[in-house]
């Protein structure tokens, strides 16, 4: 079932703060938090689309919000489903906005154009959509809660749901690789697992320790799929076609490595959960480097890259902020 709704808008203009530069390592790194107004904001995830245009879920408000980081500007808009608790989100190459409204069962997709949003029901296999992603026009996504990851083919509204190889497995976070794979960080488990886009299969790939708990990845242009152990404290990448697994501890140890980007300046970026810093690995030379995100409790769940303008964007979680990471 789908539903379409038009939605009615509001404007806000948040202040920003330039905090804090980066004092080690090479090419200097600044944040810059912008304040969301709307009381008891709970920005999740961010998106970017091509021109620079910032998105992110509201969870707590069950809002979808667009930032103009030129002027500091936020418009939010509300999911036709109320307290939907909007969870993660991606920019399509149509420009569409896509987010998975987790506690509804929905996949919602915005116009922003016209800020109107259109539902697509999901199954019951299928009803706590986690993370979305698309790939050829396809959007697929996670369900932690069911064991479960899907596809919904947006032409038709028709959803195909896979049930994970392994019983609690917790699939997380998702990327998509340059062959057209997808993989997903299996957070109830210590593995990595590769689907087959034209099929939907599934393979596991797992990792040395066997207490490791892999929470969100990114995958870079080799094809080497870079994962933060949010239980152990690690740094990890797996070379699919070896199946070789590198790992290296994180500066603060057992800190909880949440949400990760791939750096324009070669570096991976991610987030101590438990510390307030973002980590800088250089894959070159193996050097980590920390950076204290300004606003102390913050928990970054998930980081995307504008590559056009050399810009990491981060949902400042627990602090209703957004923030901007200049490399």
């Amino acid at each position: 079932m789908r539903r379409l709704t038009f939605l009615a808008i509001l404007a806000v203009f948040p202040a920003a703060w330039l905090i804090q530069s980066a004092q080690s390592g090479p090419g200097a790194a600044t944040i810059t938090e912008y304040r969301i107004p709307r009381s008891g904001s709970f920005p999740h995830d961010p998106a970017v689309s091509a021109d620079g245009t910032v998105w992110y879920t509201d969870q707590a408000n069950s809002f979808i919000g667009r930032m103009d980081p030129a002027t500091g500007r936020i418009i939010d808009y509300p999911t036709p489903t109320p307290q939907s608790g909007p969870h993660g989100i991606e920019v399509a190459a149509d420009g569409y906005v896509w987010y998975t409204g987790q506690a509804a069962g929905v996949l919602g997709r915005l116009d922003p154009k016209d800020g109107s949003i259109e539902e697509f029901s999901l199954p019951d296999n299928a009803s706590h959509p986690h993370t979305p992603i698309i790939v050829a026009g396809t959007v697929w996504f996670t369900d932690a809660n069911n064991n479960t990851y899907g596809r919904l083919d947006p032409r038709t509204g028709r959803v195909k749901v896979f049930t994970s190889t392994t019983p609690n497995s917790i699939p997380y976070g998702m990327r998509a690789a340059p062959d057209g794979s997808i993989w997903i960080a299996m957070l109830g488990t210590n593995k990595l697992g590769r689907v087959d886009t034209a099929t939907g299969a599934f393979r596991e790939y797992p990792l040395p320790a066997a207490d490791a708990r892999p929470r969100r990845l990114q995958i870079d242009r080799q094809g080497t799929v870079w994962y933060t152990d949010y239980q152990r404290g690690y740094l990890g990448a797996l070379d699919p076609m070896t199946g070789r697994v590198r790992e290296w501890r994180s500066p603060s140890g057992s800190a909880g490595p949440y949400g990760i980007a791939l750096g324009t300046d070669g570096r991976i970026w991610y987030d101590e959960a438990r510390t307030n810093l973002l980590v800088s690995f250089d894959p070159r030379t193996e050097r980590m480097d920390t950076l204290r995100i300004p606003t102390s409790t913050a928990v970054v769940r998930h980081m995307v890259t504008d590559t056009t303008h050399h810009i990491i964007w981060l949902a400042l979680s627990g602090t209703g902020r957004i923030g901007k990471l200049q490399l």
